[in-house]
């Protein structure tokens, strides 16, 4: 490691290289090559006019050795970078989190090098000093903190706030990667129940009871009716008159929740009780939130070719999920079969409130029919 690795990495010439630049550079190669290269690239700066400070380059030591000893952390080298003066934090003070540095898309890492070039005024200025961030001055930290907070939250010339805009990015990256994932799922749904040697047919007495009790749920408040109007989004759209209708809508809905509870003077108070456990309600819909699109292809798939009549406990289903063979899944520990088997503990029992399994959590006619049509509705793009 040279000058002429630095100036290639960093892209400038030796006079306008920053502290950032240097930093990166040497944490680019082994910590042991980067300390051995150390006093070079200082007299080498030297002799280029840029002479960087006495406390940025025993930081680098003090750093670069606590990596070579093995007792540094990822969070002390993060903050030795930010310590430069010009290097964006990672994760701001108001929980703004900028993504990490191979996952950025086009407006995040437009942002970032925004953020950049800004810093590298204010250091210009005088209005950040990267040697009183290097010796971790509490007063200087903080003002670079709160100075980055204020360019995150203020309009560009064009419009854009940058820090919504990069979260902007995010949900959208977030929401395609989930709807190619939703798609796949609904594909593989469709082929597995074209491959079944006989098809579910509805069962209509079921279903008429099975509705009849779904309706005298919904208007009762509390659990289990406010996760069912949560889940079908009955808090805002009429309940249908239609059996088939509503209680697809509500299946659908244990499958995606299409919205949260109604936030009541109750719910609000809740969530501020930062030490307080979540209700059953909440704890209902936050489960049904965080099964993957696979689990439900695997346990669903598994029971409609198991048909009426197999055990549906949540036990059953983390066991069913794990032994697929139509996803991709590691080795499941117990430890892991025991976090499906609490996450489909809220599914099982409302699956109970619809008929889909029995006292007993034996899957029933209405559940082998049911399930796969609610998976494809729950899957399905929306139409208006």
């Amino acid at each position: 490691m040279d000058m002429d690795f630095l100036r290639a990495y960093a892209g400038r010439p030796a006079s306008g290289i920053t502290r950032r630049d240097v930093a990166r550079a040497l944490l680019a190669v082994p910590s042991g090559v980067a300390l051995v290269a150390l006093p070079d690239l200082r007299r080498a700066m030297m002799a280029a006019g840029n002479p960087l400070s006495v406390a940025f380059w025993e930081s680098a030591k003090a750093t670069l050795s606590s990596i070579e000893a093995g007792v540094a952390t990822v969070g002390d080298v993060q903050r030795w970078v930010e310590s430069t003066g010009t290097e964006p934090i990672l994760v701001t003070p108001g929980y703004f989190v900028w993504p990490e540095e191979d996952e950025r898309g086009p407006v995040a890492t437009e942002m970032f090098a925004r953020l950049v070039a800004y810093l590298e005024e204010r250091v210009a200025v005088g209005e950040v000093d990267p040697d009183a961030l290097a010796v971790g001055d509490r007063a200087a930290r903080q003002a670079y903190e709160e100075l980055q907070e204020r360019w995150l939250s203020t309009p560009l010339p064009d419009g854009r706030v940058p820090g919504f805009a990069v979260s902007d990015e995010q949900d959208e990256e977030l929401f395609a990667a989930w709807d190619e994932e939703e798609a796949f799922a609904l594909s593989e749904l469709r082929r597995i129940m074209a491959e079944l040697p006989e098809r579910p047919e509805l069962p209509p007495d079921e279903l008429e009871a099975a509705a009849t009790r779904l309706r005298a749920l919904l208007d009762l408040p509390g659990y289990p009716g406010s996760v069912l109007r949560a889940c079908a989004g009955f808090d805002e759209r009429p309940v249908p008159d239609d059996d088939v209708e509503l209680w697809l809508a509500v299946a659908a809905g244990v499958a995606g929740p299409v919205s949260d509870l109604s936030e009541g003077a109750d719910v609000l108070e809740e969530f501020a009780d930062l030490d307080g456990e979540l209700g059953e309600e909440d704890t209902a819909l936050a489960n049904l939130c965080a099964i993957q699109h696979a689990d439900w292809l695997a346990g669903v798939a598994a029971l409609v070719r198991l048909g009426p009549g197999v055990l549906a406990s949540p036990e059953r289903m983390a066991r069913l999920i794990a032994e697929s063979e139509d996803i991709d899944i590691d080795d499941q520990d117990e430890e892991d079969l025991g976090a499906t088997e609490g996450l489909f503990a809220s599914v099982v029992s409302l699956w109970g409130h619809l008929g889909i399994v029995d006292g007993s959590e034996v899957l029933t006619r209405l559940g082998w029919w049911g399930l796969p049509q609610a998976l494809e509705r729950a899957w399905s793009p929306a139409v208006d």
